[in-house]
């Protein structure tokens, strides 16, 4: 044990510890209080005046007063009886000292009581509270970090991927194509989605768009409710009109499947607009909204039938399919199948856009599986295809974890019908249903969900659930998979999708 020469006039005192473990720098933090020798004039202490023992099972101090003209006392090491070792601490300097005192405590409180001696100091608890709170933060830019590296990772397979798709184009389409044809409406798009972003995203905040959050599930509606909705209204205009730039307005299939996006970007508009004004989960009926969303699925087929658009070796109303079935006729069961198309699209991408970046990601990926599938039918569309990806790519700059502002029913309704769109203008049904796999999964997860329940209910009088939660999203965080985890691996699962689909489409033609 370490020997400590602590010059204390006036007062000495006695320290003993059975733990000699105890760090040296806690003789300084010991509640002494400092009395003047005037007070010990009444008392006539032959010894030890008072004595204090506080502590807990294997420590305790001895705090005693001595009278204040004992002869000077040398420092010395002796064993007590009960096994610790003592220090002795006396004045050196006798009555005509001047009183000062060389080591001071922290602060000048009083020796605890013993209702006080278990307790646990208000310093203390406070201390374990910050340690908790920088502990939680600690966790949230982790995963803040998280998101930023599968953001980079998304983007860096996606560039990798078109340029080798530009650098073998001709041998795919058999035609010449302008250099960069796919990669440089991606970039661009990108760029000019993310750099809006920086400017719109603080203009929404100072509006109060602010998202509805309902109350399933419940972390939900303390994370997220403040964030900033309705990005849609600078991602599909930036997407658009990018594409349209690039094909010089000349094209049908990119002006028809434009104008069937800002429809549907309308639709989600004015359900946007209704929630936040209504400060409700939902703006339009689900009845009136899903009507809106016929009446322009019904608008594009007349639009398909009275136009000359690109197909597969000129034969409308036919839907491609790898050999052995090859092309297949579908006559007036088309136009059901685009009508069926829209409506499942547009509102499977809103299922999807539950978590931060999830129906970004996948969303730019099915465009990207949709670009290489109608390559050799229209490149035209492929740019459209190409440049909705950069767009949505630039989005997720702020809408990856922890998102600073979400695309609202705007941008997934729109998103949906630009799909949709691309699909039906070039009878690539089969490769859109590939792409957006998991797309169609969370809004099955949803159908399955609902029917289960009703069916349940009606034979055995109480419904029962498939799920914790759905979309299914929701079903793996309430099983505790963290949200970064879940983005990443939807991912990955939609670009193995993605390349499969764009090779199912080459092969179809």
């Amino acid at each position: 044990m370490r020997s400590y020469s602590v010059n204390f006039p006036q007062i000495g005192f006695k320290l003993g510890f059975q733990n000699p473990s105890i760090p040296s720098q806690q003789f300084n933090t010991f509640p002494f209080k400092y009395c003047p020798p005037s007070h010990f004039d009444n008392y006539k202490l032959s010894a030890f005046s008072r004595i204090q023992k506080y502590g807990s099972r294997d420590r305790f101090l001895i705090v005693a007063s001595m009278d204040w003209d004992m002869s000077s006392f040398s420092l010395d090491d002796r064993i007590d009886s009960d096994g610790s070792i003592g220090y002795a601490f006396s004045s050196s300097e006798g009555e005509e000292s001047d009183g000062d005192i060389i080591l001071n405590p922290i602060t000048d409180v009083d020796i605890p009581t013993s209702s006080e001696r278990y307790r646990q100091p208000d310093d203390v608890l406070t201390a374990t509270a910050q340690k908790l709170t920088m502990m939680g933060r600690s966790h949230r830019r982790n995963r803040i970090k998280y998101g930023i590296f599968i953001n980079i990772g998304l983007v860096t397979f996606l560039i990798v991927l078109l340029l080798l798709l530009d650098s073998h184009a001709w041998r795919i389409v058999r035609l010449p194509l302008p250099p960069f044809h796919l990669i440089f409406p991606f970039i661009v798009s990108a760029v000019l989605v993310s750099c809006a972003g920086y400017i719109c995203v603080p203009l929404f905040r100072i509006s109060k768009m602010q998202v509805v959050i309902s109350k399933w599930p419940a972390r939900h509606s303390s994370k997220k409710k403040l964030t900033t909705t309705m990005g849609g209204l600078f991602l599909i205009p930036i997407g658009v009109v990018v594409a349209e730039v690039l094909v010089g307005f000349s094209s049908i299939e990119v002006s028809g499947a434009s104008i069937a996006t800002i429809a549907f970007a309308a639709i989600g508009l004015i359900d946007d607009v209704l929630c936040l004004v209504k400060r409700r989960r939902i703006g339009l009926s689900p009845w009136i909204r899903i009507m809106l969303e016929v009446a322009v699925g019904a608008w594009f087929c007349f639009w398909l039938c009275t136009r000359n658009i690109a197909s597969p070796y000129s034969i409308k109303m036919v839907v491609p399919l790898p050999l052995p079935l090859g092309l297949i006729s579908m006559g007036g069961s088309y136009l059901l199948l685009t009508l069926l198309t829209f409506v499942s699209m547009v509102n499977g991408v809103e299922l999807t856009d539950g978590l931060d970046g999830l129906a970004g990601g996948t969303a730019a990926l099915s465009f990207i599986g949709m670009s290489i599938a109608v390559l050799p039918i229209c490149s035209d569309l492929s740019v459209f295809g190409a440049s909705m990806a950069g767009a949505c790519v630039g989005f997720l700059f702020h809408n990856r974890y922890k998102a600073s502002v979400f695309m609202g029913d705007t941008g997934t309704l729109a998103l949906g019908g630009a799909l949709a769109a691309m699909a039906a203008s070039t009878g690539m049904f089969f490769p859109l249903l590939i792409s957006s796999g998991v797309i169609v999964l969370e809004a099955l997860s949803v159908v399955l969900q609902v029917s289960y329940f009703k069916t349940t209910k009606r034979l055995h009088g109480v419904g029962r659930r498939l799920f914790k939660a759905v979309p299914l999203h929701y079903h793996l965080e309430s099983c505790g998979i963290k949200e970064p985890v879940i983005v990443a691996g939807t991912y990955m699962i939609s670009c193995i999708l993605m390349l499969y689909a764009g090779y199912v489409g080459l092969i179809s033609v």
